[in-house]
């Protein structure tokens, strides 16, 4: 197999990983408040998070340091040096979905919840489990 391959099929298994460590992060969370998301939202939720993601860092609104701070993310990921190699087992995704968790947590909180309402595109419960997450009252 060609190494572009190797990389298109690491970057899709780190992706995969950093949603299903998402999943587990929102179906650990919602256990402690009533009105729990379901567990079909909070699989939903890794698309609707990288759509609002997207709209965040187009909408001219948001804080120029958000959009920079998205863009830093993006790159990081797409980028083929981590602070832990992929290669490594466990740890080597783990690392990237540390670093997508700190980033979206400090992205949505610099936002504001107006801004994450405004923008999101999935359902209520997902909407509030995102909220919870980042610290974030609902507007």
């Amino acid at each position: 197999m060609s190494e572009w391959w190797q990389v298109v099929l690491s970057v899709i298994a780190g992706l995969i990983v950093v949603w299903l460590v998402l999943v587990l992060i929102l179906w650990l969370e919602q256990r402690k408040h009533p009105g729990r998301a379901s567990l079909v939202d909070l699989l939903r939720l890794a698309p609707d998070v990288v759509r609002l993601l997207k709209r965040l860092a187009s909408d001219r609104a948001v804080p120029i340091g958000v959009r920079i701070w998205l863009g830093v993310l993006l790159v990081y990921l797409i980028s083929p040096i981590d602070l832990i190699p992929d290669f490594i087992p466990v740890l080597g995704y783990a690392d990237d979905a540390l670093v997508v968790a700190s980033a979206l947590r400090f992205a949505t909180r610099r936002a504001g919840s107006d801004a994450i309402t405004k923008h999101w595109p999935g359902t209520p419960a997902g909407l509030a489990a995102v909220l919870r997450l980042a610290g974030l009252a609902a507007s």
